[in-house]
């Protein structure tokens, strides 16, 4: 099982937030997570290349 941590910037406030990640869930992840600092949710997309690099970003669920 592979983990480690990962950020995005808030599509709201611009604020960097840094997440865990858990990449035995695959290699494309999308989920919803409130930002801790504005409490706007925002729309989490992880994907992992063939090395095992994780990108992170986020975007503002309207």
């Amino acid at each position: 099982m592979m983990s480690g941590e990962g950020s995005y910037f808030c599509g709201a406030c611009g604020e960097e937030i840094v997440v865990p990640l858990d990449l035995s869930a695959g290699s494309r992840q999308t989920y919803t997570e409130d930002c801790p600092v504005c409490c706007r949710a925002n729309v989490i997309h992880v994907e992992v290349d063939e090395d095992g690099e994780a990108r992170v970003w986020g975007e503002l669920e309207y």
